[in-house]
């Protein structure tokens, strides 16, 4: 079997048990938010900062992944909610069948909401739909402003750019509105915050637009639920 039949059955494959993820999602009404960014852009610390603002009794949960070490895991653990670290020894994305049996041990009708943060990889995570409501890719000052433009899929089809690291523009060659202009032509409807997860600037904005995303989101799960009903 050559590589292309290969990649469509694997893919196929994903996409089957990732539909069924996103049932289960629907039905228990766990808003899953797929993080994802190149390595060292702040998606560990972004998630600190949410864990440390959510009230003890919310009821979050993480899946980290990352190639080696459960480095991320252990920073996430200490804020007191459910965090497990999927290690892909390799395999540069995490993918539908990882989830699903990290979650084996979990019960979905004790979440609100789950965060995955995907292996640090702006390329392969972008094909593998994990279940998800919301796609999230950060982008940090740190980086190209050029970005968007160079990996155009993960930009497309996430429906959150978080600008992070802004507090270091004084002292990097970023063009902020360039980042922007760039991520509009890639997708015009994309929301865009701007984040210093250091000085906490723009956190307020991410906190809420997570608690539109979920309000949308069980709204449109209600109205699935009263039209299979009727």
């Amino acid at each position: 079997m050559n590589r292309l039949p290969l990649e469509r059955k694997v893919l196929s494959e994903n996409e089957r048990i990732a539909a069924g993820l996103r049932e289960q999602f629907r039905e228990r009404g766990v808003l899953c938010v797929n993080i994802i960014s190149s390595p060292g852009s702040g998606k560990t610390t972004l998630l600190e900062r949410t864990l440390e603002h959510f009230p003890k009794d919310r009821r979050a949960a993480v899946l980290t992944g990352d190639i080696q070490t459960e480095n991320d895991a252990n920073r996430l653990k200490r804020f007191g909610f459910p965090v497990k670290q999927i290690t892909t020894g390799g395999t540069c994305h995490l993918d539908a069948r990882m989830i699903e049996r990290n979650l084996e041990d979990w019960r979905l009708e004790d979440l609100d909401i789950l965060f995955v943060e995907n292996v640090g990889n702006l390329v392969c995570p972008s094909s593998y739909d994990l279940g998800e409501a919301a796609k999230v890719v950060i982008l940090s000052v740190t980086e190209g402003d050029d970005k968007p433009l160079k990996y155009p899929s993960i930009f497309f089809k996430s429906e959150l750019l978080v600008l992070s690291k802004v507090d270091l523009l004084p002292y990097v060659p970023f063009d902020l509105e360039m980042a922007v202009e760039n991520a509009r032509r890639i997708h015009p409807a994309m929301d865009i915050v701007k984040v210093s997860s250091l000085t906490r600037r723009g956190l307020h904005e991410w906190f809420l637009w997570l608690e539109k995303r979920r309000h949308d989101f069980l709204q449109s799960a209600n109205a699935m639920v009263t039209e299979v009903s009727s």
